[in-house]
């Protein structure tokens, strides 16, 4: 069985859905508690907090845990010193349970921020990181990729870090901070005119929820795996105006509107490189910008509300 930690999440229920396709059964940590209602008999849902050593460890007692996805992380909120040792310290006891459960392989979430400032796209894994990090989010998953680069050998296991682009689709977040894909649908699917906020030509390496979840897994899953550091994305660009666009041809009449040219604080297409993904578990995307914006507002139309 394979542990998500955050498996209820945004991005870990595509993980979990993509692992079940593949055949995989699955453990889902969170520390809410365990929703009710009818669930596939392949998924376990256990509820711990991660900082609990103690319910961690009996966790690995009741499940024959073969793998692990670390999704969850610190809030990053209003009081962020306590927020980053609850994550770090969540990630050390996950750490030592998988060495004591003979875990073949654990990925790590990191994101697409951790290359702020790196250069020019598309932006490798062997890029140095700059040591500094303008959100609390960047900062803390960096601690972590370097505590697993030495703790991974140390105590011989096989950790590898997504490094996570932008993600969006079913089940997350109505409103990003980050980028104005979300919103845009949510408004068009509502019938709501728009103004983002958000400059037409910025560019940015947005991959669909169910395309993530997907090459999450296929990793997860992979025969081998050559490298310690994965970029998780579309490999290209995606524009505002693009998604405009798709949501114009998805639903005729929407109205959204959007600013001229680059946000001025980044005046570049932002991307990474998904060489290492592809060579080694032969991702691709499934969905480019029209293909899900329709598959977004067909979920939305369903009833779902994210």
């Amino acid at each position: 069985m394979i542990l998500i930690t955050g498996g209820l999440g945004f991005i870990g229920s595509h993980v979990t859905d993509a692992l079940l396709d593949l055949g995989e059964s699955c453990v889902l940590v969170q520390r809410r508690p365990v929703p009710t209602g009818d669930i596939d008999d392949r998924i376990v849902i256990e509820q711990a907090d991660l900082a609990d050593a103690a319910a961690i460890a009996d966790i690995g007692r009741r499940h024959e845990i073969t793998g692990i996805v670390h999704l969850a992380g610190s809030g990053l909120g209003d009081a962020p010193i306590a927020d980053v040792r609850d994550g770090i310290e969540g990630l050390l006891n996950v750490l030592d349970r998988a060495h004591e459960w003979g875990v073949r392989r654990i990925g790590l979430a990191s994101t697409i921020g951790v290359y702020d400032g790196g250069g020019a796209s598309p932006l490798s894994e062997a890029m140095p990181l700059p040591l500094s990090a303008a959100h609390g989010i960047p900062a803390s998953k960096k601690v972590a990729e370097v505590l697993a680069s030495y703790l991974g050998p140390a105590v011989g296991l096989e950790i590898f870090t997504m490094r996570i682009g932008a993600v969006w689709g079913p089940r997350g977040r109505p409103v990003s901070r980050f980028f104005g894909v979300p919103q845009m649908v949510h408004a068009a699917v509502r019938g709501d005119a728009l103004d983002t906020g958000h400059y037409a030509d910025s560019g940015l390496d947005m991959i669909y929820a169910r395309d993530c979840g997907r090459a999450i897994a296929m990793l997860q899953t992979a025969d081998r795996l050559r490298h310690r550091v994965y970029n998780v994305a579309s490999g290209r660009p995606t524009t505002h105006r693009a998604i405009s666009a798709a949501i114009e041809r998805v639903i005729p009449g929407a109205r959204l509107t959007l600013l001229d040219g680059y946000l001025p604080a980044m005046d570049h297409e932002v991307y990474l490189d998904i060489s290492r993904l592809t060579g080694d578990t032969g991702f691709t995307p499934a969905y480019d910008a029209e293909a899900a914006v329709a598959d977004y507002v067909a979920w939305l139309r369903a009833g779902n509300v994210r």
